[in-house]
């Protein structure tokens, strides 16, 4: 894929409640923070909308600042902590407004297609690349699912036409994301399942979770 072939949604602004709050996305692994890690992982977007607080911004600010060709959003669901679809919700409309002076409110430019991750996870290795390729060898699939070793379809590591998506998530409006599982905001596309052989969707949601990837808690 090309720079123009693909937009991203990285999505960080959970609770962290099974980390004692402490924010995932800044957890460390291998010298970087996770939310670092992933936005290196989708480094070739077009453009890139992270969900979460104004204290991510600094990784952002480091990301830019390697990396000035690709754009870069932080944006917030609406009202904060209301789930990942609304946070998706808010992404899509982030990407469209970045070409806000074009007369389709950004339709026109968005990329084709759309990544979306949870920023949580820190094996993603080629998965980016991955569904990418899958997407593109299937052009009437709307949806790539990875499918992990255990079976899970995962629907916060996928791919899914930018089309589709925007249409998506306009279809609930501006509340209606509040609280939905994402796996409704995406049943209606076409998908395809993409078995993995790998634990790259393997995520960080307790300190035991952290510590299998050698993530040490903060010094009390």
């Amino acid at each position: 894929m090309g720079l123009s072939g693909f937009d991203a949604v990285i999505l960080a602004g959970g609770r962290s409640s099974r980390l004692g709050g402490e924010p995932k996305a800044l957890l460390r692994y291998n010298g970087q923070s996770l939310l670092r890690r992933t936005l290196d992982n989708v480094r070739a977007a077009r453009r890139i909308a992270v969900v979460g607080p104004d204290e991510l911004r600094a990784e952002l600010e480091a990301f830019i600042d390697a990396e000035p060709e690709t754009a870069v959003v932080l944006t917030r669901e609406d009202p904060p902590f209301s789930g990942p679809a609304a946070g998706i919700g808010a992404a899509v409309n982030a990407l469209r407004e970045g070409f806000a002076n074009d007369d389709d409110g950004g339709a026109a430019l968005r990329a084709p297609l759309t990544l979306i991750f949870a920023c949580d996870m820190p094996a993603l290795g080629t998965l980016p690349q991955q569904l990418l390729d899958a997407a593109e060898r299937n052009p009437a699939v709307q949806l790539v699912l990875p499918v992990d070793p255990d079976g899970r379809t995962q629907p916060l590591a996928s791919c899914v036409t930018s089309a589709a998506l925007d249409a998506a998530a306009a279809g609930y409006g501006p509340d209606g994301l509040a609280g939905m599982p994402v796996r409704k905001l995406l049943e209606g596309l076409k998908s395809l399942q993409l078995p993995l052989e790998s634990t790259a969707t393997a995520d960080v949601d307790t300190w035991d979770d952290a510590q299998r990837f050698g993530i040490a808690p903060p010094a009390p």
